[in-house]
């Protein structure tokens, strides 16, 4: 493997962008919380990417790529893996707990890059990715036993499990428009994929939500829009980009593995802001996918594994 693409390869830049992914996406589930508080997941939805595309898309040019994989990535990433998760939150997800199980994303990147991109997964991801499968049993065991589950539902697991498929989708579209595309522009192409979700998540609130809460937007207290601006700009547009960028410029499952210090702020955040409570199973998941995140960025070293 090449310099370039080794993990050592990661420049002080790229960490530190990485790093501050980390902690805007820690944060925002805090954020989609108190959004969904007073919208639906499919309002909540579409306020998210309207604020992405504004005012940024009146002033930047669409990139120069085919149609097809701005639209792919909208859906994956918009309707796919915000939908899903929305539906998760409110339907019984803590913000804490889903910070976690939204980085099960790794095992499906992992398995995506090799099966389409043929990235190979070192033998250091594979020994993170069998810790954080245990520690993902250690999450369902909450479901065996009733009134043990911390707040949280077996249909808001399965849901934010489905989200992280969607989001390693959106991870592997990015690969690929990419590799089709020389001069790829990462804000351009984030912000106009920003706009492919906004059209079916005001069909689907027409379609499935209440009508007694269609306008119930109207309403909103002013946290609430904040919530939505902080999806949209920050957690969306800033955070999408900066990860998009780490993609442009490293494999995709060497990037993935970064994703799994998202728990640490989200738990804090949940807890702090939230008051999550975390069960003894869970937290046993939570160690255990920490464990996994510190195999996989230095278990390399340990494991005596070439570059």
């Amino acid at each position: 493997m090449s310099a370039s693409t080794s993990p050592s390869a990661f420049s002080t830049r790229d960490l530190v962008s990485a790093l501050f992914v980390v902690l805007i996406w820690g944060t925002n589930f805090v954020a989609m919380k108190v959004g969904l508080r007073d919208l639906t997941p499919f309002q909540m939805g579409a306020a998210r990417y309207i604020f992405a595309v504004l005012p940024l898309i009146l002033f930047i040019r669409p990139p120069k790529l085919p149609v097809k994989w701005i639209v792919a990535y909208g859906l994956c990433q918009g309707v796919g893996q915000f939908g899903l998760l929305f539906l998760s939150l409110k339907v019984g997800m803590s913000a804490a707990l889903a910070s976690v199980i939204l980085q099960t994303q790794v095992f499906f990147t992992a398995f995506f890059g090799f099966a389409l991109l043929h990235e190979r997964a070192s033998r250091a991801l594979q020994a993170g990715l069998l810790l954080a499968a245990v520690g993902l049993v250690c999450f369902g065991m909450n479901y065996v036993q009733p009134g043990h589950a911390g707040g949280t539902t077996a249909g808001g697991f399965v849901l934010c499990l489905a989200a992280a498929a969607m989001w390693a989708a959106s991870n592997i579209v990015v690969r690929r428009a990419q590799q089709a595309t020389p001069q790829f522009d990462v804000v351009g192409f984030m912000v106009w994929c920003s706009l492919v979700p906004i059209v079916p998540f005001v069909g689907l609130s027409l379609a499935f939500d209440d009508p007694a809460t269609r306008w119930s937007w109207t309403s909103a207290p002013l946290a609430t829009w904040i919530s939505a601006a902080y999806l949209g700009w920050m957690a969306t547009i800033l955070g999408y980009a900066m990860w998009t960028r780490l993609l442009k410029r490293h494999p995709v499952n060497r990037v993935a593995p970064f994703s799994l210090g998202v728990p640490v702020v989200g738990i804090s955040a949940g807890m702090i802001a939230l008051g999550d409570v975390i069960t003894g199973w869970q937290w046993a998941g939570i160690a255990l996918i920490v464990a996994s995140l510190i195999c996989t960025m230095f278990g390399g070293r340990w494991l005596g594994q070439r570059g």
